[in-house]
């Protein structure tokens, strides 16, 4: 377990973490996070803005139009058609 996070570890050193979050963090539907490199990262926001595509720096959605520079990388948030809330990021979340 890594904060509130239990870590499945996959091949390749892919891993799915699932959360359990606190009773005082409210989360509706499903968050999918992609560990990607900053050249992939480019590319994915290039067409997140090419299309249009409502993104957030933070999920929270409160900082629309954003990316983050956490945990010495770059994320950004942004939501599938069927309302799935899916995550960039170019560095690993560091959890304490």
């Amino acid at each position: 377990m890594s904060g509130f996070f239990h870590v499945l570890l996959l091949a390749d050193e892919a891993t799915l973490d699932y959360a359990e979050l606190p009773p005082s963090m409210e989360f509706h539907g499903h968050h999918v996070a992609f560990l990607v490199s900053d050249a992939e990262f480019d590319a994915i926001l290039a067409r997140i803005r090419e299309r249009g595509v409502a993104h957030w720096a933070d999920p929270r959605k409160s900082q629309p139009g954003q990316i983050n520079h956490l945990h010495g990388g770059r994320g950004v948030y942004f939501d599938d058609p069927e309302g799935n809330h899916l995550e960039c990021i170019t560095a690993p979340y560091t959890l304490e």
